[in-house]
């Protein structure tokens, strides 16, 4: 006996997850729990693999399997698949490990072609019901399956309903939807050139198939670039036995959370529709009920929902997201999964199950996803605006936060114009899967249908991304751009802001504010600070940057860029005559006037941060990102140095190269000119001799860092340049204060010689975004425009330089951390590339032994609790 590929639910367990996919192993393990699951059976992730592997096909073995568990299906059922007489009806649904909502597709109602829906009409006598769940079958599987778009059928179906003069779906009779069934299937042979398959077995390959396919369409590949999820996870299929939700006014369906997910609170939170498949409540075109109506609707079924809610939470310990349906007063349970939560929302839950003796602090810790901190840690809007301003709208606060922007009507404007460095708002009828990159891309998203448990909602949500949906007051006119609300009309560009905690609707731009941090998120950062063994410091350039980061917890600054300083206008005239001067007295001289300017910002910052250690980086950009482009600046530099605008013009050709990345950079400078380092460190020294002489219990041991380093001579002769000033400068202030040497590891040389190179450095601080450039050999700035293709073809899963590459660059990060140490084993071990707040790079630091990450200041409460996850997960 080989590999097992299918598993019916009572052979399956919770464990199984990796096989099984996410839903599979729920549904087996509700299965096993005893509660009112419709049975079924799952094909395996293996299996999925194994489709890819054969070319995309599904070979016999397979098919056997698959075939074999059908069987035992019919036998629990007591029906059989495409049979005149008691035929058997299952949905097959999508369920990968990783919870990835509306990512994937369902298909209900399969095993339905034109003689068996009359056996159900006459067996149901509702022959309403049975061509209802006919045109359902024949819409999914021609959208999903076959790739015949949605849109098409709602046209058919609103031009019917305008036929007929009815507004909603439920008052169709049984002939108009024949009708549509019948219209469907032509337009399915239309556009495809072959008949409907009539035969259920051809049926259930194909949708298995579709759920395979599924697995690389291009939202779901985004999806899972954005939530670091392998391809090679693959995804299983669910086949269950058809539950009816769409029987008449005694059935329904719905969805619902065992805990709000937008506010944490304890009290089950959801929605449903009687006379309705589940698609329905989730794709948001018709309104639904919240659940505790359903206490009046249905008492019974309500009850038994509420004990089964208790029971799956108190066994999962954490809130659950399920999906039921009832059928003529029966309830069944369709799927349960720990829910997606808003950011506060989950810092709540964390917290209250701590409180309610369900879950340990390690547990909450581990919990929470640190990327969804990014959402609390944006700004809300300003109190005082908000009050003078007037609503023109509201709807669901289906995501909280505050969103201001232009409107924008399609997610691939949203994705355009934000790369332009617009804000937008998205405003759609209801957003779909496929507009996943646009949401991505918009400060918020208002939709005119659809309800909190939406695929706007629920996708916001995991985001973070403010969400306000179900406005259906909005008359909206896609075609021209443009919507009306409260008698205005609103145009492409214009601006609006949303309100995502209150579902408030502004037809302006209004201000806003900084969050403020306590309460849940300070409890839950203590605990992750007692875990984690990984120090957290921040990149910042300026004191009010330093001063963010020490608001999110930084222990300091790992990267402070002093070129960032130099672009003010008055800096900028000094650094020109710096560059354009012809003796090194004139370089001297213009640098004189640099020097009580850094001085001055390097206080600043020392005092921001109070004491904790600061690593100050050199110069590091080629000299011809200072030089002017204008006509009438390069006139001026001319006048001001006495020479010729010609003598101006050629300076600034020389410096011309054609590949700046590897150019006249970094400790390349100070080779050259060596007055540029002697006078950052004099500006380093003095200003920490400054701020210790004012605050005499600080203890200031300033870190010089100096970038680009291939070569230990090299870092040795820029380092005597500044141990001789700074050696001069201590002893004339009688001071003994100390101070570090270090380097900037970035060029895979210094990687490959850190032993010789620790010989001369005393910390290591890894510039992840130019050893990514220079390990690859691309541009950060250049790839993007072919980055797309390689994830098509699935040559990368994710951009190396928002996600460490661990197997290549990351290689070059661990030997140079051994070799350093081998030379001096008090080095100190930090990174400060941009990767330094990208969680899973965050672990493999705290795997590879570093001592610190540094990350711009937002991401400051990210990087504690992922070192404190990573720290958990592996103690060192």
């Amino acid at each position: 006996m080989g590999k097992k590929f299918v598993y019916m639910f009572s052979e399956g367990n919770g464990s199984m997850r990796e096989l099984l996919g996410g839903k599979g192993a729920n549904l087996a393990e509700m299965t096993g729990l005893g509660m009112p699951v419709p049975q079924g059976f799952t094909v395996t992730t293996e299996a999925c693999t194994q489709y890819y592997a054969d070319g995309e096909k599904i070979n016999e073995e397979i098919q056997a399997e698959i075939y074999a568990n059908l069987a035992k299906l019919e036998e629990i059922a007591g029906k059989k698949f495409g049979d005149l007489e008691n035929p058997l009806l299952v949905s097959v649904r999508s369920g990968a490990r990783a919870s990835m909502p509306g990512m994937m597709d369902t298909i209900l109602n399969l095993g339905l072609n034109d003689e068996v829906v009359e056996v159900m009409a006459k067996k149901t006598n509702n022959p309403r019901f049975a061509y209802d769940s006919y045109r359902r079958f024949i819409q999914m599987y021609s959208d999903v399956v076959m790739e015949v778009g949605k849109a098409y059928f709602e046209k058919l179906i609103d031009e019917m309903k305008e036929k007929k003069g009815v507004k909603m779906d439920t008052e169709l009779d049984a002939d108009d939807l024949k009708e549509l069934a019948r219209q469907f299937k032509a337009e399915y042979k239309e556009k495809k050139g072959v008949d409907f398959p009539t035969d259920p077995k051809e049926q259930l390959m194909g949708a298995i198939m579709a759920v395979f396919r599924s697995w690389d369409n291009p939202r779901a590949i985004y999806y899972r670039r954005m939530n670091d999820i392998p391809s090679s996870w693959g995804t299983a299929v669910n086949v269950q036995m058809m539950v009816f939700g769409n029987t008449g006014d005694n059935s329904g369906t719905g969805v619902a959370f065992t805990r709000n997910p937008a506010t944490g609170e304890k009290k089950l939170f959801g929605e449903f529709l009687m006379n309705a498949q589940g698609e329905d409540v989730v794709a948001g075109v018709r309104t639904p009920q919240t659940i505790d109506q359903l206490a009046e609707v249905m008492p019974e079924a309500y009850n038994q929902f509420v004990e089964i809610c208790g029971r799956l939470e108190n066994h999962y310990r954490d809130m659950q997201d399920m999906e039921f349906t009832i059928e003529d007063r029966k309830l069944f349970m369709l799927q349960t999964r720990n829910g997606k939560r808003t950011a506060a929302a989950a810092l709540k839950i964390a917290c209250d199950l701590v409180d309610e003796g369900m879950i340990s602090e390690k547990e909450a810790v581990c919990m929470i996803d640190p990327k969804q901190l990014d959402a609390l840690l944006h700004p809300q809007f300003d109190a005082k605006a908000l009050k003078a301003a007037k609503p023109i709208g509201s709807a669901l606060p289906a995501s909280p936060g505050a969103a201001c922007g232009k409107v924008v009507f399609t997610a691939e404007d949203a994705t355009e114009w934000a790369q332009k460095g617009e804000k937008v708002i998205l405003v759609r009828l209801e957003t779909s899967p496929e507009d996943i990159e646009g949401m991505h891309y918009s400060q918020g998203i208002l939709t005119v249908r659809g309800g909190m448990t939406s695929h706007a909602a629920v996708v916001a949500r995991g985001m973070g991304t403010c969400c306000v949906s179900g406005c259906g007051e909005i008359k909206m006119d896609e075609e021209n751009k443009c919507f009306t609300l409260a008698g205005k009309t609103y145009h492409e560009g214009d601006y609006i802001s949303l309100d995502g905690s209150t579902g408030n609707i502004y037809g302006e731009a209004i201000p806003t504010v900084e969050a403020s941090i306590g309460g849940d998120f300070g409890r839950l950062m203590g605990w992750a600070d007692e875990y984690r063994q990984l120090k957290v410091r921040t990149n910042a350039d300026t004191p009010k940057d330093a001063q963010q980061a020490m608001s999110f917890g930084a222990q300091g600054i790992g990267l402070c860029r002093t070129e960032h300083m130099f672009f003010e206008t008055d800096r900028i005239a000094a650094i020109r005559e710096m560059i354009c001067s012809d003796t090194v007295e004139q370089r001297e001289a213009a640098l004189a006037k640099l020097l009580p300017m850094q001085r001055g910002d390097f206080e600043g910052i020392y005092e921001a941060m109070q004491g904790n250690p600061v690593t100050i980086r050199f110069l590091d950009p080629p000299l011809h990102e200072f030089v002017p482009t204008a006509e009438e600046d390069i006139a001026a530099l001319a006048k001001t140095m006495g020479k010729s605008v010609s003598d101006i013009h050629a300076i600034i050709a020389g410096l011309h190269e054609f590949n700046p990345m590897m150019g006249h950079r970094g400790c390349r400078l100070a080779v050259t000119y060596p007055e540029i380092a002697a006078m950052q460190t004099r500006a380093v020294i003095e200003a920490a001799l400054n701020v210790q002489a004012k605050h005499p219990d600080w203890k200031m041991v300033p870190e010089i860092m100096i970038p680009l380093v291939g070569e230990v001579k090299e870092l040795a002769y820029v380092k005597s340049v500044v141990v001789k000033t700074a050696d001069e400068l201590i002893a004339a202030a009688k001071s003994d204060m100390k101070y570090k040497v270090g380097t900037m590891i970035e060029i895979p040389r210094a990687a490959l010689t850190a032993d010789e190179i620790a010989k001369e450095a005393e910390f290591f601080s890894f510039g992840t975004n130019d050893l990514t450039q220079m390990t690859f050999g691309f541009s950060r700035d250049d790839a993007g425009k072919f980055l797309g293709a390689y994830y098509d073809k699935k040559i990368y899963e994710s951009d190396p330089f928002a996600k460490l590459d661990q197997t290549g660059v990351g290689k070059l990060v661990e030997m140079a951390a051994k070799l350093g140490r081998a030379t001096r084993p008090d080095i100190h071990l930090g990174i400060c590339g941009e990767h330094g707040g990208d969680p899973s790079t965050v672990e493999f630091c705290h795997n590879t032994g570093l001592d610190y990450v540094s990350c711009s200041p937002f991401r400051v409460p990210i990087a504690r609790l992922a070192a404190a996850q990573a720290a958990i997960k592996n103690p060192r």
